[in-house]
C-alpha cells in the first residue's frame, strides 16, 4: 500500500505496540528485475512487515542522472507495491532515507550486497534503537544499469 510517511509512522508505533517486527529497505527500483524481487523476499523473511522506501522521481535523477528514472515514481510505486512481500511503500523525495529511517524506526534495515553495514545510510540509528542492520546478497548478473545498457545495445 502506498501510504504518506505521516500515516506509516502511525502504523510504525501500532505494529510495535503489537510486537511486530518491521523491517525496512529502501531504493529507486527503477526497472523490477528478478533480483529485486529475490530480495525483497529474502527481506520480508526478516520480519513480520517489509517497508519500502521509494525513491521520488527527482531524488532518483539527483542519484543516478537526467536520463533516470526510466519508470515514474507513481509506476514504480504500484509495480513494487503489487509484490506480496511488500507490505507498505513510502516515497522520499530526500537524498538518502535517514530521515524516513529515524521517522519510522525499523527493527530490521536491509540493503543489498553492495553495502557493508558501515555504508548504509541510517544503520548507526537502527542500531542505537537496539534494531540489526543485515546485508543480503546480490543476485548475480541483475541489475537495472546492466538492463539499461542491454536495451541501448539492442536497439
Amino acid at each position: 500500500m502506498l501510504i504518506s510517511r505521516q500515516i506509516l509512522a502511525e502504523v510504525c508505533q501500532e505494529l510495535r505496540s503489537a510486537s511486530k517486527k518491521i523491517v525496512f529497505t529502501n531504493g529507486c527500483f527503477d526497472i523490477l528485475h528478478s533480483g529485486h524481487v529475490t530480495y525483497l523476499s529474502s527481506a520480508k523473511k526478516l520480519g513480520d512487515v517489509l517497508i519500502i522506501g521509494l525513491n521520488t522521481d527527482a531524488s532518483v535523477r539527483r542519484l543516478k542522472g537526467e536520463n533516470r528514472p526510466v519508470n515514474s515514481e507513481d509506476d514504480r510505486a504500484i509495480v513494487i507495491n503489487a509484490l506480496k512481500s511488500v507490505d507498505y511503500v513510502v516515497l522520499f523525495d530526500e537524498d538518502t532515507p535517514l530521515e524516513l529511517i529515524t521517522l519510522l524506526k525499523p527493527d530490521i534495515l536491509v540493503k543489498g550486497g553492495d553495502y557493508t553495514p558501515e555504508t548504509i545510510v541510517g544503520a548507526d540509528t537502527v542500531l542505537r534503537n537496539g534494531g540489526s542492520v543485515i546485508v543480503i546478497p546480490l543476485v548475480a548478473g541483475k541489475s537495472t544499469t546492466a538492463i539499461i545498457q542491454k536495451a541501448q545495445t539492442t536497439c
